[in-house]
């Protein structure tokens, strides 16, 4: 079972945080310096431009995966030209990876959101980390979100009269076994997004799915006063 009932905890983080780079540590601004070349060298061979323009970064402060540094990169050209990707750098073992994004407001396979690169990629960095402590599976699927490009939140309870049928997050395990983590994620620029994120049983992602989510609008109802009888009263 890769995340344990028990790992669920209503007070865990509802959203991922970004970071300007004034805001990070001093240790993961060295870091970040220091993977600079390796970053620059894997956007390159992904098409991505590292050498020209001005790009940014954030750091994506992802809990569930503590051994790992995360870094959102974007450069604009203005309205419709933005590229984007995901920078993974190791606090201990391992390698700099990077997930593509966008490159000039285009993906440049299948949307990353659902791409085997990005399937893969995410694979490989949880394999890397080493800790003893159960998973969290909203902070990993939140995390999962974060890297492909989205800006999660959770979609709390709803108190409006327009909400998302998959307003919870939901960790459903299977009778054969692996785990589906499913939350819907309400920051999305048109409307909320429903991720679900299918894992083996040695807590393998096997495929990510990503849609708009089903809403439904609530409606207050007003009824007619009625007297001891049930009549309409005058």
């Amino acid at each position: 079972m890769p995340f344990p009932p028990v790992t669920e905890d209503s007070g865990q983080a509802r959203s991922i945080e970004f970071l300007a780079p004034d805001r990070m540590a001093q240790r993961d601004r060295n870091r970040a310096a220091d993977a600079e070349s390796a970053i620059a060298e894997r956007a390159g061979f992904a098409g991505l431009e590292f050498n020209q323009g001005v790009w940014s970064y954030r750091q994506i402060l992802c809990p569930a995966l503590p051994e790992h540094l995360f870094l959102r990169f974007m450069r604009s050209g203005g309205a419709g030209d933005v590229s984007l990707f995901s920078a993974s750098i190791p606090r201990g073992a391992g390698r700099v990876r990077i997930i593509p994004i966008q490159r000039r407001g285009y993906s440049l396979f299948s949307p990353a959101p659902i791409n085997a690169l990005t399937i893969a990629v995410f694979n490989r960095i949880r394999a890397e980390e080493h800790s003893d402590a159960a998973p969290e599976w909203l902070g990993t699927g939140l995390c999962y979100a974060a890297l492909a490009g989205a800006n999660p939140q959770e979609a709390p309870l709803a108190d409006d009269t327009e909400f998302s049928a998959a307003m919870s997050a939901v960790l459903l395990i299977p009778n054969q076994g692996g785990a589906i983590i499913r939350f819907t994620d309400v920051t999305a620029a048109r409307r909320p997004m429903e991720w679900t994120l299918t894992f083996d049983g040695k807590g393998k992602l096997l495929k990510a799915a990503h849609r708009p989510a089903l809403l439904v609008r609530e409606t207050e109802l007003h009824p007619a006063p009625v007297d001891e009888q049930g009549r309409p009263r005058k």
